[in-house]
């Protein structure tokens, strides 16, 4: 199983981490201008184009950066319950439950099964 996230459509939510019963999110931070992965936040099988950079995809900040709903969407720094950005470090304990693809609200979520057929998450 490969999973990962979109990093710039990430919005820090941590809905994945919260649902998932396997343990294969974790929230890092987001960086500096200068060196945006300085925390972890590339640590999963990402393709080039959905790594970390440091650009909030813009579409995703205007659908979620007014959202008033106790998430701290796109904070640089996880505070425990939101913020920062998800990255799928233990994606070979993937279950495929689907729950993180349901619960992402950026809709970055990527897993391919073992057999090549890949799910996207897209929010309820």
């Amino acid at each position: 199983m490969d999973v990962y996230v979109d990093k710039h459509k990430c919005t820090g939510c941590q809905h994945c981490k919260d649902v998932c019963p396997v343990a294969v999110f974790e929230m890092k931070g987001r960086g500096t201008p200068e060196n945006p992965d300085a925390e972890g936040a590339n640590g999963d099988t990402a393709p080039e184009e959905s790594k970390w950079k440091g650009q909030i995809d813009p579409a995703m900040h205007e659908k979620w950066a007014n959202v008033q709903d106790n998430h701290k969407h796109f904070a640089q720094d996880n505070d425990g319950t939101s913020g920062g950005l998800s990255v799928a470090v233990n994606g070979s304990a993937c279950i495929l439950c689907q729950a993180c693809l349901i619960e992402c609200e950026g809709e970055c979520i990527h897993i391919t099964d073992d057999n090549g057929t890949r799910y996207d998450s897209i929010y309820k």
